[in-house]
């Protein structure tokens, strides 16, 4: 999630180099998150750093936290296209949703990265909603929110092949 986004990434050289540093250490998890909280406090308005935490987080399964991202970078997409501030109140219209041109694309990101996150912490109800949210504004499917809600909805035993 979170790819291939032409957007201002906006690092700052002290979050940049708490990025650099958090990679450099991914072996030493502690360390590395340290470097990721370090990098949260010295840019907390950097979409860039925002996409880093999250991304740092879900690899991690650090899921509390990678939520928490997305939440964030959610709002931050929001604003930047004045969308309602509740993702339950976006609709289709109010932005190039079928376009995925990058601000849009970013909140559908997000929106999916929030769902996903939400799922795998149990929190069907809330997970399922954002999903189904980004599947009606991107209908066609290209950041995969259909295929998610399906197999969150699939039955345990269901085949694997099915």
């Amino acid at each position: 999630m979170f790819d291939n986004n032409p957007l201002p990434l906006d690092l700052p050289p002290a979050a940049r180099a708490e990025m650099a540093a958090a990679v450099a250490a991914w072996d030493d998890e502690p360390t590395a998150a340290s470097h990721v909280a370090a990098a949260l406090t010295a840019a907390p308005d950097s979409l860039g750093v925002r996409i880093g935490a999250y991304k740092f987080y879900l690899y991690r399964h650090r899921l509390e936290q990678a939520v928490v991202q997305a939440r964030v970078i959610l709002a931050q997409a929001a604003r930047r296209q004045q969308l309602p501030h509740d993702w339950r109140d976006v609709a289709a219209d109010h932005a190039a949703f079928d376009s995925l041109e990058p601000w849009p694309r970013l909140f559908l990101q997000a929106l999916v990265a929030l769902g996903y996150g939400l799922l795998r912490l149990g929190l069907t109800e809330e997970g399922e909603a954002a999903l189904v949210k980004a599947a009606e504004l991107d209908p066609a499917d290209r950041l995969g929110a259909k295929r998610l809600l399906e197999l969150s909805r699939r039955e345990p035993d269901e085949d694997e092949d099915s």
